[in-house]
C-alpha cells in the first residue's frame, strides 16, 4: 500500500527509510533526524509505538498489547528515556490464581509460605531440594523442576506455560524459564532493577515526541512495495519479521502470539492489582490485566483485559520468538542472508528473532545509530 493513495516523487530521496515505529525504529528515526539525516518512517499499523502503544480511554491508559513495565539498572538508559516523559514509581506485584488458590509472584517467601506453610529460607530450600530435578537440563520442564521443585512447577508453571506457548513444557527451551525470578526473601517486587516505573500518561506520548517533525506513513506495508521504497533510499532500517523480509524462503519462523479482550466495568476496583496469572490449564486465558493500577487510580470506572494465547500463522501479530533449536537454526540461515544485504539494517525483536526488554532494545537502537553517524 502506498501512503494515502499517492506515490512520492522519484527525486524524493531519503538517507534512511525506517520500517516500523516501535522503540527500535522510532529511536533510530529520532537520533538520525537529530544528526541531520533525512528519514521517513513506514508503519504497517494505524498507530505508532509498536507493542508498547497505550490508548487513553476516559483517563485510563490501556496497554493494548499487554503490560509494559520499564525497568533497568542502566542509569544512562533511564536518564535518556526520562527526557520524553515523567515516570511514576510503579512496581509490578502480580498474583497467581490456581483453581481459586491465590499465590504471590514472583516466587518468594510469601509464595512458599502459601504453598507449604514454611516460613524460613532454610526450610524452604530443603523442601525444594527434596523435589528438585537433578539431571541434565534439556527443556523448560526440567529447568523449572531444578529451580523450584515439583509442587510449584505443577501448580504455578506447567499449565500457564503450556497455555502461553501452546506446546508441552518438555518441547520448550530451558532458556525461557531462566527469566523467572526466584528468591528467598519476603519481597513481591517482580523486578530487581534499580530504576522502575511507567510513564505518567502512558507510553504513546514518548513515540509522539520521538517522531515529532518526522514524516510517518501509517497503514503502510513496506513489504508490499519493497522495490519502490528501496529506490527512494540507499539504506533501510527494518524492524519487522526477518522471515517475511526474505519471503519465507527457509520456511516460517515460529512466534508466540496473544489476543486481548478488554471490558469496561463501572467499578473502582475489579481485581485489586494490575495482573493476575491463571495457571491451571482448564482456564482458557493466561492472565487478566486491570490497567488503572499502572497510572492514575482515581477513576470511578475500570478497564480489564483478558489475555488469550493465539496460534501463530502469517497475518497474526508476532509477539515473542520461540527460540528452540529448530527455529534458531532457521533464523541463522536468514541472518546469513541479511549479512549479505548491506543496504538493510535488521534491528529489534522481530528482525533479530531475539527477546528484548525495553531498556535493551533502546540500548541496541542507540548503539546502531552511533555506529552509523560516527
Amino acid at each position: 500500500m502506498f501512503p494515502v493513495g499517492q506515490k512520492m516523487k522519484s527525486d524524493s530521496k531519503y538517507d534512511y527509510i525506517i520500517v516500523g515505529s516501535g522503540f527500535f525504529g522510532a529511536i533510530c528515526a529520532y537520533e538520525l533526524n537529530k544528526a541531520g539525516k533525512k528519514v521517513v518512517v513506514l508503519e504497517k499499523r494505524d498507530h505508532v509505538g509498536g507493542n508498547v502503544y497505550t490508548e487513553e480511554v476516559n483517563g485510563v491508559h490501556i496497554h493494548k498489547y499487554g503490560p509494559h513495565i520499564f525497568h533497568t539498572n542502566d542509569k544512562h538508559i533511564w536518564d535518556w528515556i526520562n527526557q520524553f516523559a515523567e515516570f511514576n514509581n510503579f512496581r509490578y506485584n502480580p498474583i497467581a490464581n490456581y483453581k481459586g488458590e491465590m499465590y504471590n509472584l514472583p516466587f518468594n517467601m510469601h509464595t512458599f509460605y502459601q504453598m507449604w506453610k514454611l516460613n524460613t529460607p532454610d526450610d524452604v530450600k530443603a523442601h525444594i531440594e527434596s523435589q528438585r530435578f537433578k539431571g541434565e537440563i534439556t527443556n523448560l520442564e526440567e529447568q523449572a523442576l531444578s529451580l523450584v521443585g515439583k509442587d510449584i512447577y505443577e501448580k504455578l508453571i506447567k499449565g500457564y506455560t503450556e497455555k502461553q506457548w501452546r506446546k508441552p513444557a518438555t518441547e520448550l527451551p530451558a532458556s525461557i524459564i531462566k527469566r523467572l525470578p526466584v528468591r528467598f526473601t519476603w519481597d513481591n517486587n517482580y523486578y530487581f532493577d534499580k530504576y522502575q516505573g511507567i510513564p505518567i500518561g502512558g507510553y504513546t506520548q514518548i513515540f509522539d515526541k520521538l517522531l515529532d517533525g518526522i514524516k510517518v506513513y501509517k497503514n503502510c506495508d513496506y513489504l508490499e512495495n519493497k522495490e519502490y521504497w528501496n529506490n527512494l533510499t540507499n539504506k533501510v532500517i527494518y524492524t519487522g519479521p526477518i522471515d517475511a523480509y526474505f519471503d519465507y524462503q527457509f520456511g516460517d519462523l515460529e512466534y508466540k502470539s496473544v489476543d486481548w479482550e478488554t471490558k469496561k466495568f463501572d467499578s473502582e476496583n475489579y481485581q485489586g492489582c494490575a495482573g493476575i496469572n491463571y495457571t491451571d490449564i482448564e482456564v482458557p486465558y493466561t492472565r487478566t490485566i486491570e490497567h488503572k493500577w499502572f497510572d492514575d487510580q482515581n477513576q470511578k470506572e475500570t478497564y480489564v483485559s483478558w489475555e488469550y494465547p493465539q496460534e501463530y500463522s502469517r497475518g497474526v501479530e508476532p509477539f515473542y520468538p520461540v527460540n528452540d533449536s529448530e527455529n534458531n537454526k532457521k533464523y541463522l540461515d536468514y541472518k546469513k542472508l541479511s549479512e549479505g544485504n548491506t543496504n538493510v539494517i535488521f534491528g529489534g525483536r522481530l528482525a533479530e528473532y531475539k527477546y528484548y526488554d525495553m531498556h535493551q532494545v533502546i540500548a541496541s537502537a542507540l548503539n546502531t545509530v552511533k555506529n552509523l553517524v560516527d
